[in-house]
């Protein structure tokens, strides 16, 4: 008596499950791979990104956090925004107060589409930060991190500080591009290009707020 070879009549149903499950996987992830596609590879004649790009990205880790109120957190919860980050210990030296200031005004200066876009100050030791910038820091995620875990993840550009940067992280949570150390004015407007081009490349996929 023939046995009916059960895998061949099972075998098309599965093949056409996966298919159809790659399919809504892809689907799901179009407007993210357009949007870095965008930014990336289509890029008009003559255009030039101010910041560095990471390749590979690096993913936030899994990092504890303390606020300066002493509640603590993981750095993960940060995921779901633009994050633009600054690294300085709490006694705050003149770089790192100019870097507040250049990170405060890039973000008002994205207008309508800042609220995309989060300041966060990590703060590798004990430090106590001053009263006289507490008032600048307001509406900023400053928190304590812990100094050798932070190096694993951030990284400055050869022969730089990593408190002399300015980094980029996506809402998906990936460390994706470096500002040039030692911003001034000029250099912030180049700054304020490229993340204008960010927003607008993933404007299809990220909204305002977590």
């Amino acid at each position: 008596m023939p046995v009916l070879d059960q895998s061949s009549t099972r075998a098309p149903g599965t093949v056409a499950g996966r298919w159809k499950m790659l399919g809504v996987l892809l689907v799901c992830a179009a407007p993210v791979l357009a949007s870095y596609f965008t930014y990336y590879v289509i890029r008009p004649e003559g255009r030039r990104n101010f910041g560095e790009l990471i390749d590979p990205q690096r993913t936030l880790p899994a990092m504890t956090t303390q606020s300066l109120e002493g509640q603590s957190g993981d750095l993960r919860e940060l995921k779901d925004q633009w994050l633009l980050i600054t690294v300085a210990s709490g006694e705050c030296d003149a770089r790192c107060e100019q870097n507040l200031y250049f990170q405060r005004q890039l973000r008002e200066s994205l207008g309508k589409e800042k609220e995309r876009l989060d300041r966060v100050w990590l703060v590798p030791d004990a430090a106590p930060v001053k009263d006289a910038l507490k008032p600048a820091l307001t509406g900023a995620a400053v928190l304590r991190v812990p100094a050798g875990e932070l190096s694993k993840w951030l990284e400055p550009a050869a022969g730089q500080r990593l408190q002399d940067h300015l980094y980029v992280v996506d809402p998906i949570g990936n460390w994706m591009m470096r500002f040039p150390a030692n911003m001034d004015a000029p250099s912030a407007a180049k700054a304020k290009r490229d993340l204008e081009r960010l927003l607008r490349a993933s404007n299809s996929w990220d909204k305002e707020g977590r």
